[in-house]
């Protein structure tokens, strides 16, 4: 009987893989690109052990031990050391990310879709979708951690040698697996892709921070999440396999519960249960804001929280940083400073940058939702009744504009407050506020493109996701890889002005803004020519 519960996996994994034929290289091929572009970028920017020694210092740092992990190797800073070091925590979150949104796609989206009840109508067995797409990511994972490792391998970079490389890759593979299968976890306890999306990004995200507590106080938080464990393979150093295994274990039992918990379960149905509805519905879901608000109410929040924390998490450590650059003669004279400024106001801006591209997902998310429920085929109810479709959207519009604000805002209250309690000497928590805003215009750019998409390509509005990871390296990696001008310049983060270190340029900021409201006015146009569904 048990074995039934597997037929025709086997088919069912060769049309996973037919259906992400072209995501899954994509996949593969960004990563192996990025990395070998960056390990090059690094050789070439510090030649010298002088220079890696220079850069290693300013790596000796709570903050930049928050944000990249904690620093092996700092004090003999290869090429290989700083490629681990500065890249390896980030690229494992985007391969996390990656495993969530290709086990969701093919979990509970199909579910909800009514996709696998269509496939279980034909003889294949009650668990082989699932452990199909599980096969499917064991194999998209191990060709990621080979693909990556030797083509770093094959630069020929002297202290990058194979078994670092492979291992370097692997800990990227380890990653992806135990993402996918937590996600794996998730599409049976959650009711629908939405929450299984949240649970699973959830847990990376506090797994990002939990690890970043660690890494700067107990080490042994740092062992609660599987970001922690990677990191303690020491790539490049000591090259200690057994973490990579660690992980990989609690992969291999993760995905075990997942089948144990899709045996046990009804098809459409998740052991979270879905709260009743009130029996008169509020006043505010009269409006297609009202609804748009109603129903992204709960990720909002975490979102909220999140960036709270966020902010918190960074301004905890801006007391430390002039002490820090003031005991390093090495840094004062390597370091270029901006006349007037402290260090801690010139490092500001860099933080601003990073948070606002944060605060950015939860605000295209908001508007993407309409594209959402259009595919799910829920807004030719609405649209069928007396609400036009410039009040659709532009209830959905008006809550993204005002959940930048909001994200915005609490980045700049948490980063201030928590690095004004640090600090023996406070900054105005306006000048905060001020960093902050001046960015929404950037944000604003993100929104008009992604409303222009959903109103004249929606199928092609997934590119606003790849447009804002191409902002995240140019303004993230621009400063660090010494990117030419224009290419910061093809983001609209890139024309914010750096506050405190400098003033407000209200014109640019006009023209962004203004660019923004054209998008719209083109995205609404494009709306109402279209057919919806179509």
């Amino acid at each position: 009987m048990a074995k039934h519960l597997y037929d025709e996996t086997g088919r069912l994994t060769r049309f996973v893989l037919r259906r992400d034929r072209i995501r899954i290289p994509l996949w593969i091929v960004s990563f192996a690109v990025v990395s070998a572009v960056v390990a090059v970028a690094f050789t070439d920017l510090y030649q010298s052990d002088q220079e890696r020694q220079a850069i290693a210092e300013t790596m000796r740092n709570p903050a930049m031990t928050a944000m990249v992990g904690p620093g092996y190797g700092l004090d003999n800073y290869t090429a290989g050391a700083m490629m681990a070091h500065q890249m390896l925590l980030m690229t494992a979150v985007v391969v996390g990310l990656m495993s969530i949104l290709l086990v969701t796609r093919h979990t509970r989206t199909d579910e909800e879709d009514g996709r696998i009840e269509m496939i279980r109508s034909l003889p294949v067995g009650r668990l082989s979708n699932l452990l199909s797409t599980l096969l499917v990511m064991a194999l998209v994972n191990v060709l990621l951690a080979v693909v990556v490792g030797f083509s770093l391998y094959a630069l020929n970079i002297e202290t990058m040698d194979l078994e670092g490389s492979l291992l370097y890759g692997a800990a990227l593979g380890a990653t992806g697996l135990v993402f996918a299968a937590i996600t794996a976890v998730f599409a049976q306890l959650s009711q629908n892709a939405r929450s299984t999306i949240g649970f699973a990004l959830g847990i990376l995200v506090l797994g990002y921070f939990v690890r970043a507590i660690g890494d700067i106080g107990n080490e042994a938080v740092a062992w609660l999440t599987p970001l922690g464990w990677i990191l303690r393979a020491e790539v490049y150093v000591n090259n200690y396999w057994w973490p990579v295994l660690v992980t990989v274990g609690a992969a291999i039992v993760l995905s075990v519960l997942a089948l144990y918990l899709n045996s046990i379960r009804d098809l459409g149905s998740g052991f979270f249960p879905a709260r009743p509805g009130r029996k008169v519905a509020s006043p505010l879901l009269q409006s297609p804001f009202g609804l748009a608000l109603r129903l992204q109410r709960t990720g909002l929040i975490a979102w909220a929280f999140g960036m709270l924390l966020l902010g918190a998490s960074y301004g905890s450590v801006l007391g430390e940083l002039e002490s820090f650059f003031g005991d390093i003669e090495l840094m004062q004279q390597l370091l270029v400073q901006t006349e007037g400024f402290s260090m801690t106001e010139q490092f500001i801006p860099m933080l601003m940058s990073v948070m606002s591209i944060i605060a950015s997902i939860p605000v295209l998310m908001t508007i993407l939702k309409l594209k959402t429920e259009e595919k799910n085929g829920r807004l030719e109810h609405i649209v069928g009744r007396a609400v036009s479709r410039n009040r659709l959207m532009g209830g959905y519009v008006v809550l993204s504009l005002l959940v930048s604000v909001v994200m915005l805002s609490l980045t700049a209250f948490s980063l201030g407050a928590t690095g004004n309690a640090t600090m023996e000497e406070q900054l105005p928590l306006g000048m905060f506020f001020t960093a902050s805003f001046a960015y929404l215009p950037a944000v604003w750019v993100m929104i008009g493109i992604a409303v222009l998409l959903i109103g004249w390509a929606k199928g092609l509005s997934g590119f606003i996701w790849l447009y804002l990871t191409f902002s995240f390296a140019v303004v993230y990696l621009g400063g660090l890889l010494q990117f030419p001008e224009w290419v910061q310049k093809l983001s609209p983060y890139g024309y914010v002005s750096r506050i405190p270190i400098e003033d407000m340029d209200y014109g640019t900021a006009a023209i962004l803004t203004g660019i923004a409201v054209l998008l719209i006015i083109a995205g609404f146009i494009g709306y109402n020519k279209r057919d919806i569904g179509n």
